[in-house]
């Protein structure tokens, strides 16, 4: 269903203080998530070896997870470390997960734990930039997230879903062209000479341009597995260069898409932009955000109506076509993906 030894975004920092766990289902292990003595992220099963209470439930004392059943305590490693009144020697460990904290996510690695590597973490160079702005939120989905996959790598649906913020007919006229570059797809289009929708009017504005004459749309949508889709996306005043237009001319961004499976059929969509404009303007970041979090909400309601509907009618084949090419592909990285691990868990050669 979902690739195990491969990173996910679990949360973010804001979402796990110094002193409360976070408990979160992340391809099907319910896992619990603390900060230890030194302020690192650990991430463990979220049960508690004598009754099997949730972890997540208690709280951290000292940088070891507290159960709030009976106050046993566990290390960062899964290890029962105290518990009043009793000799804990004996009890039995609970599963520990790889988890890193970087680019201001927190990342966990749900496969076997000795195969992860920090440095395989998608890179985010926007990240660490003073000349780059990052907004953006969490929502739980009720679908399979391949689905998300398929909405963001076609985004043909913008001009139905979103036609009072980013859709427009130009998006249908403009014939999107998928590659394959090993596990990355990429699915791009262009739209050149065409008035810019309200969202992007508005961003404009912001970086100080005019709004009501032509422009040059850009539309990049990277699928790196398992399942980050980054989109290059912008708009430069027409003939100008379009995404190479120099920057007074343009606002652009990344549209930043973490979409980490929950179970079989939901999951965690992190979502945001990072944007390379106006990036000191706090209230501009909020604004944008906002923007954002109501667009993204119009997917919801339709996804996870798609979800219904495929439960509703398991054998209904639905038809592929090529608007749904970057989707297609990215699916085919993940059957690789998973045909690879199933392979070694059997111990077939690679």
């Amino acid at each position: 269903m979902f690739p195990m030894n491969a990173w996910y975004v679990a949360c973010t920092p804001a979402e796990l203080p110094a002193d409360k766990p976070l408990g979160r289902t992340i391809c099907g292990e319910r896992i619990a998530f603390f900060r230890g003595p030194d302020g690192k992220v650990a991430a463990v099963e979220d049960f508690c070896p004598h009754r099997g209470a949730p972890m997540s439930l208690g709280k951290v004392c000292g940088g070891r997870l507290q159960c709030g059943y009976h106050g046993l305590e566990m290390g960062c490693d899964g290890r029962t470390v105290a518990m009043p009144g009793q000799r804990v020697r004996g009890f039995p460990a609970v599963r520990s997960f790889a988890v890193e904290e970087r680019y201001g996510f927190i990342w966990i690695w749900p496969g076997d734990a000795a195969l992860a590597d920090p440095e395989t973490i998608h890179r985010l160079p926007w990240a660490d930039r003073p000349d780059w702005a990052y907004g953006g939120g969490i929502y739980n989905v009720q679908c399979d997230y391949r689905l998300m996959i398929d909405n963001l790598m076609d985004l043909t649906h913008e001009t139905y879903v979103h036609a009072t913020s980013i859709g427009q007919k130009e998006i249908d006229e403009a014939a999107p062209a998928t590659r394959v570059d090993g596990n990355l797809v990429v699915t791009e289009r262009d739209m050149h000479g065409v008035m810019p929708p309200p969202f992007w009017q508005a961003a404009l504005r912001a970086n100080g341009l005019r709004d009501d004459i032509p422009v040059d749309r850009w539309q990049k949508c990277r699928f790196f597995p398992p399942s980050h889709v980054l989109i290059d996306v912008g708009v430069a005043h027409a003939g100008k260069g379009g995404f190479d237009a120099p920057a007074e001319v343009k606002a652009d961004g990344i549209v930043v898409d973490f979409i980490t499976p929950e179970t079989a059929t939901s999951h965690w969509y992190f979502w945001g932009l990072a944007r390379h404009f106006q990036a000191g303007d706090a209230a501009l970041t909020d604004s944008i955000r906002q923007n954002q979090g109501a667009i993204f909400a119009e997917d919801l309601q339709m996804l996870e109506s798609q979800q219904r509907n495929l439960l509703a009618w398991p054998e209904r084949a639905l038809l592929k076509l090529n608007i749904d090419a970057g989707g297609v592909q990215a699916r085919r990285v993940l059957d690789r993906m998973l045909a690879d691990e199933a392979a070694a868990r059997a111990g077939v050669p690679a």
